[in-house]
């Protein structure tokens, strides 16, 4: 069968599963199986599958990294940290609104997979008390976290298109950078300032306040720049930053006589569903690989009578829908971007734009996972509106990049 009718009947398949509650990991694995039996697959592609799933270090470094950013969750929640810098940030930025945006934007500089989980407790936090939908606290943590995925020099979807591509990442990240100017605003309009949340009367702050807020925000912001540090610093994998700076906490917890409880946070950072989820995205992505598959949506896009920008664009949107990572779209589309126009950073960019806008609209991607269920949301009513704002995104991109440089057309 043709891989035109078969992928979006796949996709479909994916929608229909999760709206019947079935788990995401399984329901994607459902449409990967549809495309695998239907398009030519074999038995020895699912078992070369489970072999790169089990081999590749990503894997474990992703499986790992997401334990450990629960661990330090839950370090921060438990010893009232937490709490307390939430409270700071209101003081500070004097709005919930401002607190709840701004937060998960600023973690979200933090290129670690599946990160989401981190802030995500936040933005709850700062809802406590006020009427705001559970679809709307996740749609909120998923779209503000990734607004730095046009500009953040340090994610691995970025440097590996740059290095593929042959251009510097700084002239990447000055070139999109006003993308995630744009963003944080349509985000703002659409999904934060529609919220009815009333501000309580603030009190002047006493020193003793003071005091403790800025221990707060230090506790709270010492592991996100650590495990920055240890990355850029020493090239270390997001999961062994991760567990440095968790165990790097509990000693430092405990001499502000925060409550620590290393059992507790060991065995409740554990989420046998939530890790199962991963394997099986993972899984599902290698299947894809190994069939061949990802190349025949490639070579169909290529066949199309478009100009080339259209085409690539359009090929990262859906390799980014079907696997969720910038560096699945970047790996397979970087390529032919440097074949045929090496050092391009107008086309470059709007690849990457594309790709990241796919990959922000798909239940393959691990940090919509992971918001959707800690926030306990419908997934499709949490989708919706980030929907939306992709549409309004790749319409002022296209735009912008239409009339200042003629590509597109």
């Amino acid at each position: 069968m043709s891989i035109t009718w078969i992928l979006p009947v796949s996709l479909v398949l994916i929608v229909v599963l999760i709206r019947r509650k079935i788990p995401i990991g399984l329901s994607i694995l459902a449409g990967g199986f549809l495309m695998w039996a239907t398009l030519g697959g074999t038995f020895l592609n699912l078992w070369e599958a489970v072999l790169a799933t089990v081999e590749k270090p990503r894997t474990y470094d992703l499986l790992f990294a997401l334990y450990f950013v629960m661990c330090l969750e839950i370090q921060l929640r438990r010893s009232g940290t937490l709490q307390g810098m939430v409270a700071a940030l209101n003081r500070i930025f004097h709005s919930t609104k401002v607190t709840i945006a701004s937060m998960p934007a600023f973690l979200g500089l933090l290129p670690s997979m599946g990160g989401a989980r981190f802030s995500a407790p936040i933005v709850e936090q700062a809802c406590k008390g006020h009427e705001v939908p559970a679809e709307s606290k996740a749609a909120i943590n998923f779209w503000f976290r990734h607004i730095f995925e046009f500009c953040n020099p340090i994610i691995p979807g970025m440097l590996l298109a740059c290095g593929i591509v042959g251009i510097h990442i700084s002239d990447l990240a000055v070139h999109l950078f006003w993308l995630t100017v744009f963003a944080y605003a349509a985000g703002w309009f659409i999904l934060v300032r529609p919220l009815k949340i009333h501000e309580p009367e603030r009190t002047p702050m006493s020193s003793e306040d003071r005091r403790k807020y800025a221990l707060d925000i230090t506790l709270a912001f010492l592991p996100i720049f650590a495990n920055i540090f240890l990355m850029i610093a020493f090239g270390l994998p997001a999961a062994v930053s991760m567990g440095i700076v968790v165990a790097g906490m509990v000693p430092v917890l405990m001499i502000f006589h925060r409550k620590v409880d290393v059992g507790e946070i060991v065995k409740g950072a554990f989420d046998w569903r939530l890790l199962l989820n991963i394997v099986a995205i993972f899984y599902f992505i290698e299947i894809l690989t190994a069939s061949g598959i990802i190349d025949q949506i490639t070579a169909m896009f290529r066949a199309m009578p478009f100009p080339v920008p259209v085409i690539l664009t359009m090929t990262s949107f859906v390799i980014g829908i079907l696997t969720g990572l910038s560096q699945g779209h970047v790996a397979m589309v970087m390529p032919i971007v440097a074949a045929l126009a090496p050092g391009d950073l107008i086309l470059t960019g709007a690849v990457l734009v594309f790709g990241v806008a796919g990959q922000m609209i798909t239940p393959t991607h691990v940090c919509l996972t992971i918001t959707v269920d800690y926030f306990k949301s419908d997934f499709l009513k949490t989708l919706i509106p980030i929907v939306i704002l992709e549409v309004i995104l790749l319409t002022v991109f296209t735009a912008w990049t239409l009339v200042s440089t003629g590509y597109f057309a």
